[in-house]
């Protein structure tokens, strides 16, 4: 029998090829692998709650494995210390938590939230984690277009091509920007995200904010369900995926 477990973790993305295992390249899931197996014994395949792209960074982040015994509460504890000693400083293990045993960390989540940080001054503790835009950005008009994406579910012209996916419809439950001292911070929530959408249609509002795009130009970017007319992909180090929701019962 087997015994399914949370890894409740997060990351700083920026020396990494994304979560998930490539060939010949850093992931943070191969470095979690490594470590599981090396503690355990067994041969260890995390499964994540995403795959998050090179570059991102993850506040909030969850993968389970399965072990071959039951771990009590002291187990868990020593699991945990042990798995922090074993892996680079960008990688911080919170906690491992039990689950029910069908209990999967991807498929099962009901919502997903990213945050993008943008910032308004040039800034040597941040710029590692934001993005630096200079000039005027009309938050207004930002926030007007954000929320007509909560009206659509084909996000088609935001997805990177060529992407092995049954369907480009998600279901969004909030977008929008506030201001926090000079940054600016785009909030968006939905059931799941398509390869390169946030970054996307962040690239794309920015292009309103600077009113290289009007309103009626974003709804025909949405309409047109072609990648090449939306705006740029901005750097993946201002992204950072903040939360995961899952079912009532899942944790233990």
């Amino acid at each position: 029998m087997a015994y399914r477990y949370f890894l409740h973790l997060a990351y700083n993305g920026s020396g990494f090829h994304g979560w998930q295992i490539q060939d010949n390249v850093p992931t943070i899931q191969q470095l979690v692998n490594d470590g599981l197996q090396k503690l355990t014994g067994n041969e260890a395949n995390v499964v994540g709650c995403g795959r998050t792209d090179t570059g991102v960074n993850a506040n909030n982040f969850y993968a389970h494995f399965d072990a071959e015994e039951e771990l009590n509460v002291q187990d868990r504890m020593d699991l945990c210390f042990r798995l922090n000693r074993l892996l680079p400083k960008e990688i911080v293990i919170f906690n491992v938590l039990p689950v029910r045993d069908s209990a999967h960390a991807r498929f099962d989540a009901t919502s997903r939230t990213y945050n993008y940080f943008i910032s308004r001054r040039k800034d040597p503790f941040f710029d590692a984690f934001s993005n630096y835009i200079f000039g005027d950005l009309d938050m207004e008009v930002m926030n007007v277009a954000a929320d007509k994406l909560l009206k659509i579910n084909d996000f088609t012209s935001f997805s990177k091509l060529h992407t092995q996916v049954k369907t480009n419809n998600c279901k969004l439950q909030e977008a929008h920007w506030r201001e926090e001292g000079h940054l600016l911070i785009f909030t968006i929530t939905a059931d799941r995200f398509l390869r390169n959408m946030v970054r996307a249609i962040v690239g794309t509002l920015i292009d309103i904010g600077q009113e290289k795009t009007d309103l009626d130009e974003f709804v025909s970017i949405i309409e047109s369900k072609n990648r090449s007319d939306a705006g740029y992909s901005v750097p993946a180090q201002g992204l950072f995926l903040e939360k995961i929701t899952y079912p009532e019962g899942t944790f233990i």
